[in-house]
């Protein structure tokens, strides 16, 4: 029997999610990329119990295969209800959930949770109306705002291997875009011409900020080129062409984002990442400001959970 996927609306909902859920249950947070997951035990407040971290992504769960994993998790955390962000809603995970569009804030998310089996949901994904999407990030944006990290109004990245830039209205997902920024840089090392004179250390330091220097000039697909050249030319170092690389990229994706002098942006990053793109932003003339992502998440989700459960 094919099984009818159902998007909660708050117009639909009669009782709070799970029948009979008082203010102090806990519930289980997954945040499920495609490589990896986290799981949190939160209670209402947004307090963590308990929580580990493993490979287990979407990527490395057979078809049919989330049902037994999420049994697992409760097995080892407890029978709460759970809500799961991320890769999880796509097409290569348990369920295509559909996204909402831009603006979108907690309220409207929480209002639209997927539920794929009995107290399970998954949170879904935003668009931006001019082509842009994303899963799991949107959480970490709403809880870095609504626990006190960045502002209401804010601009707000995500580093990574395709880094999100969000801006934020009255806390709110406004809209956003994405940089293939560390894809760019992998398919680099991997597979260009360039590969052989990458395999140098990436830290911040002259190397990098000559890179992001370089980017002001708008010939980006050039100035790479010339981080061969200069290799072979004996213009720069060898062992420094991967920081300069990355900061032509880097300087590249933060002008891009209109990072200029005064401009404030929040960082939810790691710290190598946050490193460079502090570095980066401060040499646009921007100011960057290291927010916890895993704090964030935590702080979104629990903000979504009370919104569904105090309807």
């Amino acid at each position: 029997m094919r099984r009818r996927w159902r998007s909660w609306r708050f117009s639909s909902l009669s009782m709070p999610i799970g029948g009979d859920v008082t203010v102090t249950d806990r519930f289980l947070a997954i945040d499920w990329g495609t490589t990896n997951r986290r799981v949190y035990l939160l209670d209402a407040s947004g307090t963590v119990h308990e929580t580990f971290r493993d490979d287990r992504g979407v990527l490395a769960v057979g078809p049919g295969g989330f049902a037994e994993e999420v049994a697992a998790i409760r097995a080892r955390l407890g029978d709460w209800p759970v809500i799961a962000a991320g890769m999880v809603g796509s097409q290569r995970g348990w369920a295509m959930v559909p996204y909402l569009s831009c603006p979108s804030g907690a309220a409207e998310i929480a209002g639209a949770l997927h539920e794929v089996a009995p107290r399970t949901w998954i949170v879904p994904g935003l668009s931006d109306p001019r082509g842009d999407v994303m899963r799991g990030e949107e959480v970490q944006l709403l809880g870095a705002v609504s626990a006190g990290l960045a502002p209401a109004d804010a601009l707000l990245c995500q580093p990574g291997t395709h880094c999100k830039w969000a801006r934020m209205q009255g806390g709110a997902v406004a809209a956003f875009s994405t940089s293939m920024t560390g894809e760019m840089f992998a398919l680099l090392k991997q597979h260009s011409l360039l590969a052989e004179f990458l395999g140098g250390p990436v830290a911040d330091g002259p190397a990098f900020a000559g890179g992001v220097a370089a980017s002001a000039d708008p010939a980006l697909l050039t100035a790479l080129f010339g981080v061969r050249a200069s290799a072979l030319l004996g213009l720069r170092a060898v062992e420094d062409s991967a920081a300069h690389a990355s900061g032509l990229l880097i300087g590249s994706d933060v002008r891009g984002a209109g990072v200029g002098p005064g401009v404030d942006v929040y960082l939810l990053a790691d710290p190598m990442l946050g490193a460079l793109y502090t570095s980066a932003i401060a040499q646009c003339g921007g100011r960057a400001h290291l927010v916890d992502s895993h704090a964030a998440f935590v702080a979104g989700i629990a903000q979504i959970w009370s919104l569904v459960r105090d309807h």
